[in-house]
């Protein structure tokens, strides 16, 4: 059965404090919407100082999520939509954290609480990202990333013991020990072999950041020296974001510019040494729409492309709320019913 998926940023170029705080409580309900209609996990982002404030804050986030998915204690809601008890079964996937712009210590603190909230709905992926002015802005030196990744993971998985430790030369103890046994489902993300390399020797499982069937194979040969085992949690060769609705040419000729302001802060940030499952060269949305990294597809369209995953992405690129609820809606009920056939 395929994994279905919503995934919020929050962008929004053109944002006032008022109308990003609309949209954030929105995508919280979206989300509690979706978990009452049987999709399978939410996904959030890290980026910090972007001009159309991508989310710098996707533990805040995911807290609220699961706020509003605690199983028959929330109800969901939609523009006209009626309500519906929650699940609580909605997981939530950080995808990717900036590994070394965290303090290990509160990170692993702010995981195991929300770890315990959400009854282990919570997973991380820790990537060490690749804007080199989000580390200067956080005063992190670039050209020790790998080795802060390292220590951040290596203290995450001592801290969630509950045991006292050294770090950095002094006693500490992190509490409370999450619910999730041995620890929180936390994965390494990248797309080199360091990356690779660091996840099997520590023994957690790797999501490469695009289709790298080579990687792969050279992370499974790392397990097998390291004496480590792991999996992979890998995108799909194809893996295009989505937007549903009755009437894609209207979607694209009214909303079409959203999609590609999102495609052009990518492009803008991806060297050629990036490689992501997200990346696009459209200048144009005409360019953008026959690229097909962005779609916008009926429910029945939807149902057959036939992937592994289906990635919805009501609110991209600063789309109006209203309409990211017609996209969500015709996902939740047109689509998510009709997967396990």
């Amino acid at each position: 059965m395929p994994i279905s998926v919503i995934r919020f940023n929050l962008v929004d170029p053109r944002a006032t404090p008022e109308s990003l705080s609309a949209r954030y409580r929105a995508a919280v309900e979206m989300a509690a919407y979706a978990d009452a209609h049987g999709v399978d996990t939410v996904q959030t982002e890290e980026h910090h100082g972007v001009d159309n404030n991508w989310l710098p804050s996707p533990f805040a986030f995911a807290g609220a999520v699961f706020g509003a998915t605690m199983g028959g204690a929330a109800h969901s809601a939609s523009p006209g939509g009626g309500g519906r008890e929650t699940g609580g079964r909605i997981a939530v996937t950080v995808s990717a954290i900036i590994g070394p712009l965290h303090d290990p210590l509160r990170l692993a603190e702010e995981i195991a609480v929300l770890d315990l909230l959400s009854e282990g709905r919570l997973v991380t992926v820790a990537g060490i990202g690749y804007r080199p002015e989000e580390y200067e802005e956080r005063g992190v030196d670039w050209g020790r990333r790998g080795k802060l990744q390292d220590l951040l993971l290596e203290t995450l998985l001592t801290a969630w013991t509950g045991e006292p430790f050294t770090y950095q030369g002094r006693k500490v103890r992190v509490t409370p020990r999450p619910f999730t046994q041995p620890h929180p489902m936390l994965l390494v993300g990248g797309s080199s072999r360091a990356a690779a390399r660091r996840a099997a020797r520590l023994g957690l499982p790797f999501f490469p950041s695009a289709h790298l069937p080579e990687l792969e194979e050279y992370y499974q040969e790392r397990c097998a020296e390291y004496g480590t085992e792991g999996w992979t949690m890998m995108p799909a060769e194809v893996t295009p974001l989505l937007h549903l609705s009755e009437d894609p040419d209207r979607t694209w000729a009214e909303y079409g510019e959203h999609f590609l302001h999102e495609a052009r802060t990518y492009a803008s940030w991806q060297s050629k040494d990036i490689r992501s499952a997200v990346r696009s060269t459209a200048a144009t949305v005409a360019e953008l729409r026959a690229e097909g990294v962005y779609r916008v597809l009926t429910p029945e369209e939807c149902l057959a492309l036939g992937l592994e995953s289906l990635v919805l992405h009501p609110l991209c690129g600063g789309m109006p709320v209203e309409e990211g609820w017609r996209s969500v809606r015709l996902f939740c009920d047109a689509v998510v019913p009709r997967l396990a056939a």
